[in-house]
């Protein structure tokens, strides 16, 4: 039974990590309005995904935290702030709304890569969302662009130690169709769209 049980580079057990060493890298960022993902945690613990995401969802069950799906298949949490006695509820709400729908600022941009669902951990992870943040740089400057375009001129200068170019896109482009402005190709087409303007022009990074 022990042999199964989650330990970090340290040898600590995992369960044994307290929901509050989740909480406490919340309280480290630098930028206390950025949300984190599971990822996040799971760098910042030195533990399994599936640890920090049991830890994160013990803080939501208390109320400590907050937590919404970004795209397909990623999650950010975050500590909620309670709304100001001299502001309205209405008037909270209709900008956090404002800010959840259609954001496609650098910094929501960033957000939702750092968010994505992309495999791997630690130099591994940031060198995937390196390579998505590439990726959509290049849908940027090139607004209608196919498969093998991305192949020729991302992958090569972004390989993220993916051994093939195949593999490469399988695990890339599904986090690409969820960034802001990205119009991803009918179920049998093959030309990536880009919808947004020159808002998007400044390198992300």
């Amino acid at each position: 039974m022990g042999a199964d049980r989650d330990r970090n580079e340290h040898g600590q057990y995992a369960d044994r990590i307290p929901p509050e060493a989740a909480l406490d890298v919340f309280e480290d960022r630098s930028d206390y309005g950025r949300p984190l993902t599971a990822a996040d945690v799971m760098d910042a613990l030195e533990c399994s995904r599936r640890t920090a995401h049991n830890k994160l969802n013990d803080l939501v069950d208390r109320g400590t935290l907050e937590t919404r799906k970004v795209g397909a298949r990623g999650r950010v949490w975050w500590v909620p702030i309670e709304t100001p006695p001299e502001r309205g509820r209405s008037e909270v709400a209709s900008a956090a709304e404002e800010r959840a729908e259609g954001d496609e600022s650098p910094a929501a941009i960033e957000t939702a890569i750092r968010a994505a669902d992309l495999p791997g951990s630690g130099p591994t992870l940031e060198a995937r969302r390196d390579a998505l943040r590439a990726a959509y740089e290049y849908i940027v400057d090139h607004p209608s662009a196919t498969k093998s375009e991305f192949l020729e001129h991302v992958y090569p200068n972004h390989p993220a130690e993916f051994e093939t170019p195949d593999g490469w896109w399988n695990a890339i482009q599904p986090a690409l169709k969820e960034l802001p402005a990205v119009d991803p190709p009918e179920e049998r087409g093959h030309i990536w769209n880009f919808l947004g303007d020159d808002r998007f022009t400044p390198t992300l990074g």
